[in-house]
Order: C-alpha cells, then structure tokens, then sequence
C-alpha cells in the first residue's frame, strides 16, 4: 500500500484529503513543518502533500528543501497546497522541486487524480 503524507496546519484540510483519498492508501499527518519532516524521514513515503504556509520553524517551501536534499527521501513526490496564487509563488514551488501545485481553495477530487498520476496509479 502506498504511503501518503499529508502537512498541513488545517485540521479539516487534512481531514477533506483523508476522506477523499479513501482506504486506497495509507495516510499518514502532520500538523507543522517540523513534525512533517521528522515523520517524512520516518516513514519515507510515496507522496507528500505539503501546505506551504505553516506557522512554526518550518514553512512549506524549506520542508520542501530538506525533503529534497534527503537521499532517503529521494524518489518521494510533493505536492503543494497553498493560498499563495501569484504565478512568482507557483514558480518558486516547483524551482525548488514541487512535484505539482495546487491553489487553495482546490477540488479534493483534482488532488486525489494529480496524487495517483504522480503515483503511476
């Protein structure tokens, strides 16, 4: 069973996704940057959904850095969620790796398609 990753600081955000993702995978959540990355090393999972604007040490986008500065975590997909819509703040995110990226408010649906596209499914 492939390994999903949900950071977001959204309670019900995580729990939209988790419901829509459904028994098909296993999910795994963090509510910051820093657990999300301690947990990603972890578990190293398929795919991460990664919200970009955390409170914390950690935002989105330097979780995304360390996530791909991690060996271990080298074939790990990301994908972003954010209510940053600026096309500079869409570049940024995949300039540093994004796998996709997705505006808030988004479709569960569009996220669940890009998560099994990116997954090979």
């Amino acid at each position: 069973m492939k390994k999903i990753l949900l950071v977001d600081d959204h309670t019900d955000i995580r729990r939209l996704v988790r419901i829509t993702l459904g028994s098909t995978f296993e999910v795994f959540e963090a509510e910051d940057g820093v657990k999300g990355l301690r947990l990603a090393l972890e578990i190293v999972p398929d795919l991460i959904v990664l919200d970009v604007m955390m409170p914390g040490a950690l935002d989105g986008l330097q979780v995304l850095g360390a996530i791909r500065s991690a060996p271990v975590l080298s074939n790990t997909r990301v994908i972003m969620v954010t209510a940053r819509g600026q096309v500079s703040d869409y570049e940024d995110g995949m300039l540093r790796g994004a796998d996709a990226y997705f505006i808030k408010p988004f479709s569960p649906l569009a996220l669940v398609a890009a998560i099994k596209e990116h997954l090979g499914l």
